[in-house]
């Protein structure tokens, strides 16, 4: 439920807060599809996987970025070249002339069907959906100029680790792009909370095992309390790290929604990042969870 301290909040930046107004007053927590639509013959960080998220129940659809050697930018998350091109350079290596030039391989056969890598522009073409832009601040001040441009602020929701460089460039740039920073202490929140000037409108938490400081579901509740939203993480990662406590995606599908999903709800998740974004919509609704509180302070645009 988000409460009032929220609202006021997210009130403080209207404009660009818009859009995300407009999805917390339908349904909380909001989904975050990670990396968009992915599988068969579709590939992540692509405008089909993201028309495809927004079929499949996305509320934010999660992008990564990176930028060729030319200094032009591209959707993909670099470190997945051998898997996706057989390729054992990092994509950020490459010229613009040689990124446009893969095809996936394991969706496409170059000599009948190609299927690349896409310009950042292609997030221009969805004129609803709000991306959370991930993987991206070390392109910062640059990128935030360049995505000003793009005239879709209430589009674009920016993340990133808490670092003096990011901040400042969050604090310098005059067009207020949406912001969650990624969190494992208090110390790290307030560091953030020091910046009015930037709008933050939450914090992703990490806990990746019950000793961690959010693990404690007062630590969360104190944040939310403050007015930020909550983000916490269902994902399955290569790595087998859990991001917060194990309660994830294979905790909800392979034994119970409630071991998962319902746990992160529970902990006061106002957004959950997961890999299956339908079946969470479902159990969102089948929990009929409420939206607002109260109803007559919605912040008006």
């Amino acid at each position: 439920m988000i409460n009032q301290a929220t609202w006021d909040r997210l009130g403080n930046f209207p404009e660009e807060n818009s859009l995300i107004i407009e999805k917390l007053q339908q349904a909380v927590p909001l989904i975050v599809f990670h990396r968009g639509a992915k599988g068969a013959s579709i590939a992540e960080n692509t405008a089909k996987s993201i028309h495809i998220a927004n079929l499949l129940g996305a509320d934010i659809v999660e992008i990564d970025v990176v930028r060729s050697i030319d200094g032009d930018y591209f959707l993909f998350h670099d470190g997945e070249e051998p898997q996706h091109f057989g390729l054992s350079r990092n994509i950020c290596e490459l010229s613009t002339a040689e990124i446009y030039k893969l095809s996936y391989k394991w969706h496409s056969d170059p000599d009948k069907m190609f299927y690349g890598v896409e310009p950042l522009d292609t997030v221009r073409n969805f004129d609803k959906t709000i991306f959370n832009v991930d993987r991206s601040w070390w392109y910062w001040p640059d990128l935030l100029e360049i995505l000003a441009s793009f005239n879709m602020t209430n589009q674009l929701l920016m993340k990133s680790h808490v670092g003096s460089k990011e901040l400042h460039a969050l604090a310098s740039t005059p067009v207020k792009f949406p912001y969650i920073a990624i969190v494992r202490t208090m110390a790290e929140v307030e560091e953030v909370m020091a910046h009015p000037e930037i709008n933050t409108i939450g914090f992703e938490l990490l806990a990746h095992t019950d000793e961690d400081e959010f693990a404690d579901k007062a630590a969360v509740q104190e944040i939310r309390e403050q007015g930020y939203a909550v983000q916490l993480n269902a994902l399955n990662l290569s790595n087998r790290n859990p991001l917060y406590r194990g309660w994830d995606d294979e905790a909800s599908l392979l034994g119970s929604p409630e071991l998962g999903w319902g746990k992160l709800i529970d902990q006061g998740a106002d957004l959950v990042q997961t890999d299956w974004p339908s079946l969470l919509r479902d159990y969102r609704a089948q929990r009929e969870l409420p939206a607002v509180f109260p109803r007559d302070a919605l912040v008006q645009p």
